[in-house]
């Protein structure tokens, strides 16, 4: 019987995953366990120092402080409102969630992959937001910086549409009843545990009739889930 096969397995593991993560990330890992905490989910690690809570924490306020300081400069003569919006546009979790997608951040995050609502959550965003933690510890700070700027500002986030685009559904919707004359309320429906996590059902209600509900792990993503599909049912 071969003993040695289990270690070179584990090892050939190790590099796939290596190899896999420097194609996202664009250049060599230094502290390889960072990542692979960045990477984990607390559905797949219930321990706060093995899944990637605690990094997207850090990694939400690095990416806020990086997007800010490039706003900036950017627009030299534009007021606080205006950057304000335009940062929240740029971080808010359905646009970093679809840029960690484009990225491939999904295919190597480890996650409850049995849980389908994970399958097309938001949780991708907040890992994105966690490796950004990582790459901070690992590489310091302008490398985060040179990082942020090359592989998501740059790419993924056009600053021109930006300006025009109206991100937060939620107000969107909230802005047409007011001109419409209608009333509209977020309530939530149901709140239950899905396989040991808090999962919300927020509702829409027109004019107190629910058009729509929306899922989530937390009330925010739920409720603009709810409100996504309540602009759609509307044609809006």
């Amino acid at each position: 019987m071969n003993w040695s096969l289990p270690f070179f397995s584990q090892n050939k593991a190790r590099q796939n995953f290596r190899k896999s993560l420097q194609n996202v990330l664009g250049f060599k890992p230094g502290k390889l366990e960072l990542y692979t905490t960045a990477l984990s989910h607390r559905s797949v690690k219930d321990m706060a120092e093995e899944n990637n809570e605690r990094l997207e924490y850090l990694g939400d306020a690095i990416l806020s402080a990086v997007v800010a300081d490039y706003l900036f400069m950017r627009y030299p003569k534009k007021g606080e409102g205006f950057l304000t919006e335009m940062r929240s546009k740029m971080v808010n979790r359905q646009m970093l969630n679809d840029i960690a997608v484009k990225m491939g951040v999904k295919k190597i995050t480890q996650f409850n992959k049995i849980d389908t609502a994970l399958k097309n959550s938001q949780i991708f965003g907040n890992t994105l937001e966690a490796l950004v933690g990582a790459i901070y510890l690992d590489k310091g700070y302008k490398a985060t910086v040179r990082w942020v700027t090359k592989r998501i500002i740059l790419p993924h986030l056009l600053l021109d549409d930006l300006e025009a685009q109206d991100i937060n559904i939620k107000n969107k919707l909230i802005g047409w009843a007011n001109k419409q004359n209608r009333q509209i309320d977020f309530e939530t429906l149901e709140e239950k545990q899905e396989r040991g996590r808090r999962l919300f059902i927020v509702g829409v209600k027109l004019d107190g009739e629910v058009i729509s509900a929306g899922r989530g792990f937390n009330k925010k993503d739920a409720s603009q889930m709810a409100a996504l599909q309540a602009v759609e049912k509307l044609g809006l």
